[in-house]
This record gives structure tokens, C-alpha cells and sequence, in this order.
């Protein structure tokens, strides 16, 4: 393994810059951001994210091998190392058990026309998620879903959010996320002509019931109010998932990845 430069201190400046990061402001402003864990940061490699700064706690390491491995593998590429003992580490972390990894890296933006796919589109757009643990799980179910692209429309949570990332569990990193607002996603939709099946309560035809093969965007709102007026107005279909308790709706990850999988049963019964 490549040898790192130690740090001690938690008052070192690079100490309190991986704090600032923390915070959705400085992540903008600075266009950089943080990866913590083993999984993650590989995933972050393989979809061409760059590497900047890496901070490693032997001491936490769980696998030992792979762990070097990655390492010397972001080094080449021009990634600072630097080691510190499993206490600061730990004042860094945002898991309960950190595995000794932690990555500044520098934002990459997907673009719309970026988006591609080889025959029928299947996106997934997300409005308003407030909280990142649910956007990190839409993200990660649109990639075992095979999605082509995933909108996120009005954020309310930056991707960048180390807690999306987690989420994620790094898929974030392997498929074209973009970020931008609804009337911008809409306009791209309609330009090519993919049809936008909206999920509430309130629609009368089941999802199950729906014809969801062909180009098709999944369209699921905010975790309290639900996709916005405009959003359903817009949609071309609307859609909902029975429920048979006295709950209402179910959590918009879970939601979002039934919806996902009766697209993905549909497109192999048709083909």
C-alpha cells in the first residue's frame, strides 16, 4: 500500500474542511463532496467518479486485502492519502460502525440529454423527497430495476448528501442521476415522448391494472403531500397501490420500488 501522510490533530485543516462538507452549503459551493465505506467508494470508482482526498483507519478495515487494493488503486489516479487513528476517524463517520474509509470527491453533473437508453425509456422521476435516506433507496431500486435515468425534480435533499449516498449503497455513482426542476424534466419528457404515470392515492386505476410497457417515466412525490397539482395534472396516467389497513399510502421508497418492478414484469411478460 501506497504510504500516507498522518494526521493527528482534529483541529487540522483537513479535519474541518471534511466538517464543512457535511453541510449542503459548502458541498455547493465548493462542488466537492464525501463518500464514506468500502462499497461505496469502489462504486464511486467504477462509475468515474474522481477521487481527490482519501482518509483511512487500518484499524477499521474489515477485509484487509480489498481494502489495500482499492486504495492503491485511487492513488495511481491521483488521490491524496492520508491515515488517521480510529477515534478521529470515528468524528468523521457517519455510521455507527465505520469501516475506515472516507472520500472527498469532486461532483459530477449529469445532464438530461445525457440520459440514454437503447429501446423503450424507463425513468423514474422524484419530486420533492425530503428526506435522503428515501431518495438514496429510490436511487438504489432504479438500479436493480434497470432504469435508464433517475430525475430528481425540486430536490429538497442535495444527491450529494452522504446519507443519499449510503442509501444508495453507491449505485448513485453507477447510473445517470440528474437534478433538476419540474418543468424542465416535464419538457424533456414530453420532447421525447415518454409518457408519465403519476403514483397517488387517489387515482382509480390499480398499478397492477395499468398498462405500464413502452416509454415510461414513473412519476413519485414528497414523503407528506405527494406529488404536487401540477405533477398530477401533467401526468398521462395516474396509478395507485391498494391499500387494504388503515394506513394510507406506504413509505415513498417502498412505493416507488413496486411501481419499478411491475414496469420490469410487464416488459418481460410483452417480450
Amino acid at each position: 500500500m501506497a504510504k500516507p501522510l498522518l494526521i493527528t490533530s482534529s483541529k487540522n485543516l483537513r479535519i474541518k474542511q471534511i466538517h464543512k462538507l457535511k453541510k449542503p452549503r459548502e458541498r455547493k459551493r465548493s462542488r466537492r463532496f464525501l463518500i464514506e465505506g468500502y462499497r461505496e467508494i469502489l462504486r464511486a470508482k467504477q462509475g468515474g467518479i474522481f477521487i481527490e482526498e482519501l482518509y483511512i483507519s487500518e484499524e477499521l478495515f474489515i477485509q484487509k486485502k480489498n481494502e489495500y487494493s482499492l486504495i492503491d488503486s485511487l492513488v495511481e489516479k491521483g488521490a491524496l492519502l492520508f491515515s488517521l487513528d480510529a477515534p478521529l476517524f470515528s468524528t468523521l463517520s457517519f455510521r455507527d460502525r465505520p469501516d475506515g474509509l472516507l472520500a472527498i470527491a469532486k461532483q459530477k453533473q449529469d445532464q438530461l440529454e445525457e440520459i440514454m437508453w437503447e429501446e423503450d425509456p424507463f425513468l423514474v422521476v422524484a419530486e420533492t423527497i425530503e428526506k435522503p435516506g428515501n431518495l438514496g433507496t429510490i436511487l438504489r431500486s432504479a438500479d436493480a430495476a434497470g432504469v435508464d435515468g433517475v430525475i430528481v425534480a425540486d430536490p429538497c435533499t442535495d444527491i450529494h448528501n452522504p446519507n443519499v449516498i449510503r442509501s444508495s449503497v453507491g449505485s448513485i455513482f453507477t447510473q445517470k442521476v440528474v437534478e433538476v426542476d419540474r418543468e424542465a424534466a416535464f419538457e424533456f419528457l414530453d420532447k421525447k415522448k415518454i409518457r408519465k404515470v403519476a403514483a397517488t392515492p387517489h387515482a382509480s386505476q390499480t398499478f397492477t391494472d395499468a398498462d405500464l410497457t413502452g416509454p415510461i417515466a414513473i412519476l413519485v412525490g414528497s414523503e407528506q403531500y405527494g406529488l404536487s397539482d401540477e405533477s398530477l395534472h401533467a401526468a398521462d396516467l395516474s396509478v395507485r397501490i391498494p391499500m387494504l389497513g388503515c394506513a394510507d399510502s406506504l413509505n415513498v421508497a417502498q412505493a416507488t420500488t413496486l411501481l419499478l418492478y411491475e414496469v420490469l414484469r410487464q416488459r418481460h411478460t410483452t417480450s
